[in-house]
């Protein structure tokens, strides 16, 4: 799959997981790689660093049980309107590729 198709997928994925909770970046990690076995972490950190520095998420810190602080990760008004544009592009998308007999 082209990289850049896939990058925009995953950033789609993860603001989706993160639409109704705060989660903690090794969660979000954790769950992607369960249904893309083939991203490698630092690419998931990378789209987290991105969709932060684009006002998309915020993050928070808190304290954890063990080590450092961890970050959370929580969607702003900004990143719910980005990412009801990008599920609708992303349905107009499957409703062609369907409609071509793609499934």
């Amino acid at each position: 799959m082209d990289t850049q198709l896939k990058k925009g997928i995953l950033e789609m994925c993860i603001l989706y997981q993160i639409r109704d909770d705060i989660l903690y970046g090794y969660e979000i990690m954790k769950s992607v790689q369960q249904v893309f076995p083939d991203v490698y972490e630092g690419s998931i950190y990378a789209i987290l660093r991105r969709i932060h520095a684009a006002g998309y998420a915020n993050v928070i810190k808190r304290e954890s049980p063990s080590g450092p602080p961890r970050k959370y990760y929580e969607i702003t008004e900004s990143g719910k309107e980005y990412l009801n544009q990008m599920l609708h592009e992303w349905r107009n998308i499957l409703q062609g590729v369907t409609s071509l007999g793609i499934q």
